[in-house]
This record gives structure tokens, sequence and C-alpha cells, in this order.
């Protein structure tokens, strides 16, 4: 889709999602605000497996276009798809729709670039009963294929908001009563070690550059580690830090 898409994307809130996971989930979001699924393109093999995968109760319903190998394989965006591609609508997420949800537990992730991370945070945030994902300015495109295709469907069922400064964050977080917590291989003390809190926000810095100093977070901290490496992987220490804040 390349900077058409993105253009696509920023002005008709229109975006592509492929596969059989994702498009499963799709067709069974979980709450308000969630991507709307406008046409479910698929070939004769991808129909099959929609009818194999997905119960009859949900595909009736299901704005399904039939279209042929050659059709999809122009549309799609990997190689080899599986015959089974949804064009997807999404409204746009605020703070302040994550407030009146009342969130308890949020990611916040500063400047992100892979898409591959990205998605994985999001995924991962969900499975582990986080309330909402935040991306910073000047991170990856959230809608975008690949990032798409790394959240596994779990687009349709956490909120995700794009675009929060970090001081728009923390503005946030201390009216409404959030602990902060940066997540920093400089920080002092571990993340094992904090108090819990009923309502905590976890801070995440960019892959490269890590993260800056954020003014009046509550606690900066590290996740310790006893091999040679300096730093781990920004979503595997989300999953980390997700998982001592959403599960322990």
């Amino acid at each position: 889709m390349g900077s058409r898409g993105k253009k696509v994307r920023q002005t008709e809130k229109e975006f592509i999602a492929d596969g059989i996971q994702t498009v499963r989930e799709a067709l069974t979001s979980s709450f308000a605000d969630a991507p709307e699924l406008i046409n479910l393109y698929v070939t004769e093999k991808g129909f099959a497996k929609l009818e194999e995968e997905i119960s009859s109760e949900i595909l009736v319903d299901a704005p399904i276009v039939h279209v042929s190998d050659e059709v999809m394989a122009e549309m799609a965006d990997t190689e080899s798809p599986q015959g089974i591609l949804a064009l997807c609508k999404f409204t746009e997420i605020t703070l302040y729709k994550i407030k009146q949800r009342e969130a308890k537990k949020i990611a916040y992730f500063w400047e992100i670039q892979d898409p591959g991370n990205s998605g994985t945070v999001i995924r991962t945030a969900e499975a582990l009963g986080f309330d909402a994902v935040v991306f910073s300015k000047n991170s990856v495109d959230v809608y975008a294929p690949k990032t798409v295709r790394a959240t596994v469907g779990a687009l349709w069922h956490i909120p995700v908001v794009e675009n929060v400064a970090v001081e728009e964050l923390m503005e946030f977080a201390t009216a409404e009563g959030f602990y902060t917590i940066a997540l920093a291989g400089d920080g002092s003390g571990t993340i094992i070690d904090l108090p819990k809190s009923e309502k905590t926000i976890l801070i995440f810095g960019n892959e490269a550059r890590g993260l800056p100093e954020v003014v009046g977070v509550d606690s900066r901290v590290a996740i310790p580690m006893k091999g040679k490496s300096e730093s781990l992987n920004v979503a595997s220490a989300a999953a980390i830090a997700m998982f001592e804040v959403g599960i322990r």
C-alpha cells in the first residue's frame, strides 16, 4: 500500500487486514470503538478456509465479496496470501475515550518504530489484561499492514490511542490518579520491587534510543538481568513489565 496507503489510512480511516486469525477477531470484536469490517474479500480457497474455521452463525452477516486469485494477488500485501483480505475502517480513539472506559492499566510507547514490535506489544497488552495501548507522536503507523498483521487480531479487543505527547500523557496520569512507571536501562530499582497500584501506566522507549527523562514520573526502573546482554528488545521488555503489572 506504500505512501498512498498511509494517506488513505490517515484521511479515510481505512486499512487492510489479512489472514484467517485476524479476520476471525475482526468478526468478533469486543469493544464499542473497535475497527469496523467493511468488506471481506475471499478467493475460493479463502472462503473454504473461512467456512472451516468460523461458525456459520458469525459468517452469515459478514460482508463477503468473492474475487479471483488474480484479483487477490493484486490486492494483497503479502506474496502468498491466504485468500482472505478485509477492508476495515477505524475510529480515532483518544485519552478521553479510554478514561470513559475506566481504564486502569495502560502501556505507553515513546517513538516506537518497528511494525513487528508495535503489533506484538498491542497483542501482549491485550493478552495480559491491559485496558489500552498508547503511542507517542513519531511512532509507527498502527494501521499499516505489517503492524496489523503482528497484532494477530488484538486490535479488535483493546483500544489503541495514537499521537499522544509524553507531556499530555503525564497530565492525564496526574489528573486521573495513575501511578507512572518508566522502563529504562538506567532506572534505579527494578520492576519487581514496585508497589502494586490499582491504576498504572507503564512507559517504554524507542528501540535504539531508549527513553528520555520523563518529568513527573513516579518511578524509573529497570528489568533485572543475569546475563551479559545490556538491554532487551522493547517488545520483550514490555511483555515482562506488563506481566508484572497485569498478572502478578
